[in-house]
Formats: structure tokens, C-alpha cells, sequence
């Protein structure tokens, strides 16, 4: 049995936590049977950006006809933006795996790996090795949900991961899922050219976004392509050379057939701890197979950490990297219990880049409401300033949710370009000491630019009632 300081499991974010244990003097064991890099690198965030750039360009050159820009698009090179694409996170991953393989104190295990027995883990499988360490962090991330579809094994489909090695765009596409992949590959597809289908169980696409902003998602995508929500996909089966999805509308329980050249499965994701059997290192899990960490990131096992998608919560890599800044700390320079340092959660930002781009941070209205707080909420449209005008921006919007009696900023939700970059702003305000208006209040706001909006929507506040009267 091989023996280390420290075993960490998995590329991605749990590779900030080896290297900096690494630069300390441990003898740390980083383990991934999967690519260097974890899913945000090789299947999530940098590959699917990479392609939804590309979208992104066609749908202005499209929407430019508002401003009186009429350009063509004379050649959409699938080829090249998928090859494009390879290359950027091939050599990433290359980097990244020879900086691994060399780092000092730091022993690089790319293989399969799985408790056997408290800290003892099993290398490679049963022909491989075994090594233990008294301190352990699971950062294993997460895979594709595959609900019970029937016929849907049978029948084959694509998901974030196969559908990056497409060597051909699909004429046809049903997309089974209106969540965040549905939609972000809904506008890449249908940007390409495929004719897309996003099939949803939910009323509105994006299920848990504030709903105004669900709705004007939807509005703008069913431009493109064809939005179906409120059915729940019941059989999938191959007729020809098609694949035939079949829906239930979940409002007069018709069942109705769907038909497209390929399918791309995103109904959400699923842990992989199935894969590691925590249970044999005492490790506890939630019914849905996530990894139970608490406020320290601390699993139910002395001295063994989870983070990232591992625990199921905010399944962004900006947080699982704020996550493993967090775990550094706590293994290795907390001096006793006093000192640990604990997550927070209060402002975690996050984006969608569909179309149009959608980004948060904090609460929504109806968090705030469900939790009994006492707020007010502001509210402007992207044609409110000045800049929005000049895009010809109509469906952009920004909403923002204070509390009321001390002024804090609780959250905010905008829908429409350069969305993360506006959230980001509030990221910031709401990391001060008071987390309040006091540096907007301060700053002068360069007009004419985007930004105004933001400003605009915090210098509108009302109570939710005077909101919820006025939209009527």
C-alpha cells in the first residue's frame, strides 16, 4: 500500500487544492480516471463557449437589421468551429497534464478509483495499487442525468460530452430538456442551422429563474427555434432513419410525437459518487447520491473534504474554485476549529449564454417573498438608457432585490447582452462591508453605456406589490 499525506480526487478544481498542498511539502496523490482538466475543460464551460462565441456572432449579424445593418452570412464552417475548438482545450488539457506529471511531491494517478475501506482507496482496479492518506478531498464532479426514458437507450443520443466530437451539423434536433444546457445548445444548434425542438416539463424554459426573465427567454428563442414546455417526454423510439420522441402535455394529457434527426439528452445532472463508494470510508450522501459536506466543506468523515459539483449545490467551476480556496485553507493552514473558515454562499454569480444571455446573482423576487423578508425591488429595461436605444435592445432587462430596512443587496437577475459582465458588477457591491448602493450612489456612471442600466434599475425601487400592480 502506498502511502500519502494527501489524496485528492479529481482534476478540475481539486487541483488547486494538491498543488498548493504540493508547494507546502506534502506528499499529495491526485487521482482522475477522466481527462486533466475535469468537466469544465473538456466538456463544460471552455468547449461549449468556444461554440456558443460563433452563435453569438450570427445572431448580431442577424439582429443588426434593427439598426440598419443588413449584412448576409454567406458560409457557417461547422468544421472549422468544432476543430477550433479542439485545439483550444487539447492544449490546455496537454498543459495541464505535464505540469501534473512533473510537479514536485505530486504523483499524478490517471486511472479509476474507488474506496475500498476507510482512507484506503483502490487505484486502477482490482490489478491496481492501493494508497491511503489520513486526509482526503472528493472533488469528482458530476455526469449527465439519464432519466428512464423507455426506448431512449435503445434508440441513442447525444450529450454535452458526444455531441462535441459531431463530425456533421444534424438537420433536425429535439433537445430533451429546457434547463441551462437545453437552452445554451438550443442557440447553438439553431444558430448553425439545425431546426431545433427544446422539449421542457416546466411551464417556462430554466426552471428556477425568476420567471419574467424565463418568459422573455423563451419569447426570443421561439424566434429561432421551436420552444415546447409543459410536456414530459414518455418513450423515444427510431422510425426510419429518424428518432420520434413522444410528449405528454402535462395541461390536457394528449401525448404528441416529435421527429428530428438526432437527439441531445439535458435533463440535468446526476453525482458521480455511484463510481466511488464513499460509503466504504464512512462517507455520507444525500438521496440523490450527492456528497453531504458542511458549512467547512467537512464530510461526515474526520478529515475528508468534498467540493465542486461533488456536493451538489452551486455546480459553477468560479465556485468550485472559491470552494477549494476554502478546503486549502481549512487542511492546511487551520490551526484548530476556531479557524476554520467557513463557505458563503450569499452572493454566487452565475450566466447563461443562450440568447438571449441571462445572468444572476443572490436571490430572486420570490426567494426573497417565500423567505418573509421585507424588500424592494428595481426594476429597468436595456430602451430605459440611452445605449440600450442605440442597440435596438427591446427585450433587455435588469431587476434587482434590496431588503428594505437596511438597504443590502440581496440579488439580481439581467436578460440581454453583456448580462455576466452587469451581474458581475453587483458580485462586487454586494462583497463590501455594507454591501449597499453607497458606491453607485458615489460614482459617476459613463454615459452613454450599458451600465446606466444597472444604475437605473437601482434607482427605481418599489415594493413588489407596486411592481406586480403596475404589470398589470
Amino acid at each position: 500500500m502506498d502511502k500519502f499525506d494527501l489524496i485528492v480526487i479529481g482534476t478540475g478544481a481539486g487541483t488547486h487544492v494538491a498543488s498548493q498542498a504540493a508547494n507546502e511539502g506534502l506528499k499529495v496523490a491526485l487521482v482522475d480516471q477522466g481527462p486533466a482538466g475535469g468537466t469544465c475543460l473538456n466538456n463544460g464551460c471552455i468547449p461549449s463557449k468556444m461554440l456558443i462565441y460563433p452563435a453569438d456572432v450570427i445572431r448580431t449579424i442577424q439582429d443588426a437589421r434593427a439598426v440598419g445593418v443588413h449584412a448576409e452570412i454567406n458560409e457557417i464552417d461547422f468544421p472549422a468551429i468544432m476543430s477550433r475548438m479542439h485545439a483550444v482545450v487539447d492544449k490546455a488539457r496537454t498543459k495541464l497534464e505535464e505540469a501534473l506529471k512533473t510537479k514536485e511531491n505530486l504523483t499524478y494517478f490517471q486511472e479509476k478509483v474507488e474506496f475500498i475501506g476507510d482512507y484506503i482507496l483502490q487505484v486502477g482496479g482490482e490489478s491496481g495499487r492501493t494508497i491511503t492518506a489520513p486526509k482526503i478531498v472528493i472533488a469528482t464532479g458530476a455526469r449527465s442525468l439519464v432519466p428512464p426514458i423507455p426506448g431512449l437507450l435503445e434508440t441513442g443520443f447525444l450529450d454535452n460530452v458526444s455531441l462535441l466530437d459531431l463530425k456533421a451539423l444534424p438537420a433536425s434536433l429535439i433537445i430533451i430538456g429546457a434547463g441551462y444546457i437545453g437552452c445554451e445548445f438550443g442557440h447553438f444548434f439553431s444558430a448553425m442551422g439545425t431546426h431545433v425542438t427544446i422539449i421542457g416539463r416546466s411551464p417556462l424554459v430554466l426552471k428556477g429563474e425568476d420567471p419574467e426573465a424565463s418568459g422573455l427567454v423563451q419569447k426570443v428563442l421561439s424566434l429561432y427555434l421551436r420552444v415546447i414546455t409543459g410536456h414530459e417526454v414518455v418513450s423515444v423510439e427510431r422510425r426510419g432513419d429518424k428518432k420520434v420522441v413522444s410528449a405528454k402535455n402535462m395541461e390536457d394529457g394528449k401525448t404528441y410525437q416529435f421527429e428530428a434527426d438526432e437527439i441531445l439528452l439535458a435533463a440535468g445532472r446526476r453525482s458521480n459518487s455511484d463510481l466511488l463508494h464513499p460509503e466504504k470510508s464512512g462517507i455520507k450522501t444525500d438521496r440523490n447520491g450527492w456528497i453531504m459536506a458542511n458549512e467547512f466543506l467537512e464530510t461526515s468523515k474526520k478529515d475528508i473534504w468534498a467540493l465542486g459539483d461533488a456536493i451538489g449545490k452551486h455546480m459553477f467551476r468560479h465556485t468550485a474554485n472559491y470552494e477549494s480556496e476554502v478546503v486549502s485553507h481549512n487542511l492546511l493552514r487551520s490551526k484548530d476549529k476556531d479557524d476554520r473558515e467557513a463557505v458563503d454562499y450569499h452572493a454566487v454569480p452565475y450566466a447563461i449564454f443562450t440568447h438571449p444571455q441571462v445572468a444572476g446573482v443572490g436571490m430572486k423576487e420570490t426567494d426573497a417573498l417565500a423567505a418573509g423578508l421585507k424588500v424592494l425591488i428595481g426594476r429597468a429595461k436595456y430602451m430605459d438608457v440611452a445605449k440600450g436605444v442605440a442597440m435596438a435592445e427591446e427585450h433587455g432587462l435588469v431587476k434587482v432585490i434590496l431588503e428594505e430596512e437596511m438597504g443590502r443587496i440581496l440579488g439580481a437577475t439581467v436578460v440581454g447582452p453583456m448580462a455576466a459582465e452587469l451581474v458581475q458588477q453587483v458580485v462586487y457591491l454586494m462583497n463590501t462591508e455594507y454591501q449597499d448602493l453607497m458606491p453607485v450612489i458615489k460614482s459617476q456612471v459613463i454615459h452613454p453605456t450599458i451600465n446606466e442600466v444597472l444604475v437605473r434599475a437601482f434607482s427605481e425601487l418599489e415594493h413588489p406589490i407596486h411592481q406586480h400592480n403596475r404589470g398589470q
